[in-house]
């Protein structure tokens, strides 16, 4: 079976998006994977996955917001879409997002090949927070209601319907009851190779070596609740005079937490790190002492888990995360750390506090999540899902 990949985006990098074409490659089938390119259009084999690149452009890139306001990126993506189907004889799609899935319905109009509908994430409620979203002229004339409705209907089209949670499953089955046995679970797992083929940079790990560290990696936006753990450090300082928060990641709101960061005067006690390598995050979790994800509460927060979770909890970690419910469950059901309420630096602070002054409570946390990555939820395991899926499809 060749199965046709669309990310309307370029590639690499995207971890879902390999991960899942690598496993599937491995399992016996043909991944062709659809992407984009702002340069020239090209195609090459990685890693078994045959890319085709098409040649977009950034005003197409911006026209992607208005998807579903005005069809011109739809139809833009349509077309190179069904070249794609066409020149490489697909047999069924994997839609990554819903972005493009009007665009992969129209090209599919004749073929009527099988889709399979991937949702990374719950798209309409986080679009609810992009910076573009708050302010004229996107506040007026991008619409996630609009979004939610398209969504509905993807997800009442496709064949299978693939997502990343028990909570955001659960969801669905909420909102569809009669399509349960479309909803499959294929969560952001790591792979093995993450915590066992990895090198060292002891930069990193000599940087840091005489701080208590709290580690963020990823996505650095507003509503990732790093506000909370900088307004906790003053909070900190007295009891952990070497304390560090080392933020690994960026994003465009960053300006409003270095602002914080001044006008707390605690600069000598955060370290912004940008955006840095893969490569690099095993350093920097090991240098760390305790990993955190201080997520705001929203719908999607509260369904999904943030993969720097298992990244952290390999290493053997103690994590200290916000009451978002999935990772919340997840958190109190492995006892892998502390949960603190959302939005609360004392409450944060006190839980620094507690496992600063514990460091065997650190350790059984540490070695709990550590376990349960390496012997049931890393991604060779959590992708068995998504290959019976295809079999299945191919029978």
């Amino acid at each position: 079976m060749k199965i046709g990949m669309i990310l309307d985006a370029e590639f690499p990098p995207d971890p879902r998006v390999e991960n899942e074409a690598i496993s599937l490659v491995k399992a016996g089938f043909d991944v062709f994977l659809f992407c984009l390119s702002y340069q020239t259009s090209n195609q090459e084999n990685y890693k078994g996955i045959e890319v085709r690149r098409y040649q977009s452009s950034k005003l197409e890139y911006k026209l992607s917001a208005l998807t579903y306001t005005i069809p011109l990126y739809t139809n833009a993506m349509k077309q190179k879409i069904h070249h794609f189907i066409s020149e490489n004889d697909i047999d069924a799609l994997h839609v990554h997002d819903i972005r493009v899935a009007e665009a992969v319905y129209r090209a599919n109009k004749t073929k009527k090949l099988p889709v399979v509908l991937d949702l990374h994430d719950n798209y309409p409620e986080v679009m609810k927070f992009y910076p573009h979203l708050q302010k004229f002229p996107g506040k007026y004339i991008i619409s996630p209601k609009k979004w939610k409705r398209k969504e509905s209907e993807f997800i009442k089209k496709a064949d299978q319907v693939i997502t990343v949670s028990p909570e955001f499953i659960q969801s669905l089955e909420d909102r569809f009851p009669k399509l349960k046995s479309k909803f499959k679970l294929v969560p952001n797992t790591i792979r093995k190779s993450f915590y066992s083929d990895y090198t060292i940079d002891e930069s990193i790990t000599e940087r840091f070596k005489n701080n208590f560290t709290l580690l963020y990696l990823g996505d650095t936006h507003i509503r990732r609740g790093l506000e909370t753990a900088i307004k906790a450090i003053p909070n900190l300082i007295d009891e952990i005079p070497n304390i560090k928060l080392v933020i690994v990641g960026k994003n465009t709101t960053d300006y409003i937490l270095k602002d914080l960061v001044k006008e707390l005067n605690v600069s000598a006690y955060v370290s912004f790190e940008g955006w840095q390598n893969m490569n690099l995050f095993q350093s920097y979790i090991l240098a760390s002492d305790i990993c955190i994800s201080p997520l705001q509460r929203n719908i999607q927060h509260d369904m999904a888990y943030a993969n720097k979770l298992f990244q952290y909890m390999s290493f053997a970690k103690s994590i200290l995360v916000s009451d978002a419910i999935a990772q919340k469950r997840l958190v109190e059901q492995i006892d892998a750390g502390l949960v603190h309420t959302e939005k609360e630096p004392k409450d944060f602070a006190d839980k620094v506090i507690q496992l600063y002054r514990n460091p065997s409570e650190r350790e059984s946390f540490g070695k709990n999540g550590e376990a349960y990555i390496k012997n049931e939820f890393h991604w060779e395991q959590t992708s068995l899902e998504l290959i019976t899926l295809y079999k299945n499809l191919q029978n």
